[in-house]
């Protein structure tokens, strides 16, 4: 999510809520709107199609979560709103005891157990490797080739 997609969903905004019923919008605090109208992109055009529902529109998530907010806040009722803050509280909940099932808290900074694979292997001394000159070479291959 950025900035600009929030102007943009601005723009959906304030587009949808010309097809609204006033007394819904109505509802809705006059700062918000306002707040959508000067905040919006003006150079995005975006259109309804009248023939779709709500959720068939090509909607960014940032106008549908502007949405949620607004039908939560000015539109439930107040059984249907509980109702939505119950489940975005069990949301974020499981979402807490998820992070905190991944990144324990509690075990950051208690020493970690490091079992150690070794394997006793024999005593090796590192061999020296002799360098060979190269007339040496050419003697030495001369008796190989020769069965010297």
């Amino acid at each position: 999510m950025n900035k600009n997609n929030y102007t943009k969903a601005y723009s959906e905004v304030v587009e949808i809520l010309k097809y609204l019923p006033e007394e819904s919008v109505n509802k809705i605090p006059k700062e918000m709107l306002e707040m959508f109208k000067t905040k919006m992109d003006k150079n995005y055009t975006f259109e309804i199609d009248v023939n779709k529902s709500f959720d068939e529109q090509n909607l960014l998530e940032e106008t549908k979560a502007i949405f949620a907010n607004i039908f939560r806040d000015y539109w439930a009722t107040p059984y249907k709103k509980d109702k939505i803050v119950a489940k975005e509280n069990y949301n974020r909940q499981k979402l807490e005891a998820e992070k905190r099932e991944r990144y324990n808290p509690d075990d950051l900074f208690k020493k970690k157990e490091v079992k150690h694979n070794y394997v006793e292997k024999e005593n090796i001394l590192p061999v020296e490797v002799k360098k060979e000159k190269i007339y040496q070479k050419l003697i030495n291959f001369t008796k190989k080739f020769l069965h010297l």
